[in-house]
């Protein structure tokens, strides 16, 4: 390969951005075709989600123990279990970089003219489409529950943006785990001990009101939080939202941002 058409050390591509743009399309593909030649992980994924409103949401329903601000307490879950179901699978997403990385595919993108923001927007391309298809099977079960699902258009692309926004969050803090593990046993336990903290430390099953103060200060701070507070006011009637709707996008893009710089820094450390 000549010194030309190396891949750049990290940041934005050299080149145009209709080229970057082509580059991050590139990788994103790549990695959908795996999904539509396997959509079972989808389909394995939607059995927490049921589980969780059928018969969590059900009961708590019925014991009126959570206050919810008018809410039937399954109408205030429903975002939360979107937004876990989003979490769940985006957490994890960082194996698949090992496994590439064991078959010798993660250095054939290394080096490749993409740059390596393209790589990681790629991967987190791909883990937003992933997300949304979650979304559909979430929204489908919440509808034969009986939620109360608002299906005005806006408010349809409103959770389409906030679920490909945490998704492709929670997806590139992942490959930033994978990156600096490196193995996959490490790396499944370093997932599972994030993913509960991160849920039970966000308003996705209780109220922020309800915590105590040590447990609200962690909750201002995590991620989730905002995307479920931005899910309960776009995906059901009468949902309220705590921080409004531009600070929720506001800090979901802004750590979006902050972890795709870290993560172009630190992919080429996966083969090392």
């Amino acid at each position: 390969m000549s010194p030309k058409s190396a891949a750049p050390h990290g940041g934005w591509s050299s080149s145009t951005p209709a080229i970057f743009f082509e580059q991050t399309g590139a990788v994103a593909e790549t990695d959908i075709r795996k999904l539509i030649h396997d959509p079972v992980e989808l389909f394995t994924r939607m059995i927490q989600p049921v589980l969780w409103l059928a018969v969590f949401g059900q009961v708590f329903t019925r014991t009126r123990a959570i206050p919810t601000g008018g809410l039937r307490y399954l109408d205030f879950m429903a975002p939360g279990v979107l937004a876990q179901s989003v979490l769940f699978g985006a957490i994890f997403y960082g194996i698949s970089l090992i496994w590439e990385r064991d078959l010798g595919i993660v250095n054939k993108f290394l080096v490749s003219p993409a740059p390596r923001t393209a790589l990681v927007l790629g991967r987190a391309i791909s883990s937003a489409i992933r997300g949304v298809c979650q979304a559909l099977m979430v929204y489908v079960i919440a509808l034969l529950l009986g939620v109360a699902v608002r299906l005005d258009p806006l408010a349809i692309l409103g959770v389409i943006l906030v679920v490909s926004l945490g998704a492709a969050t929670f997806s590139t803090f992942s490959l930033i785990a994978a990156c600096i593990v490196k193995s996959r046993e490490r790396f499944m336990g370093i997932g599972q001990v994030l993913t509960m903290p991160l849920f039970f430390a966000s308003n996705a099953i209780y109220p922020l009101s309800m915590m105590p103060a040590w447990l609200r200060t962690i909750s201002i701070v995590n991620p989730l939080t905002y995307q479920v507070d931005a899910l309960r006011y776009l995906m059901v009637q009468g949902g309220h939202i705590e921080f409004g709707l531009g600070l929720d996008l506001g800090v979901q893009v802004l750590v979006l941002v902050i972890l795709v710089a870290i993560a172009a820094k630190l992919y080429p450390i996966i083969v090392r």
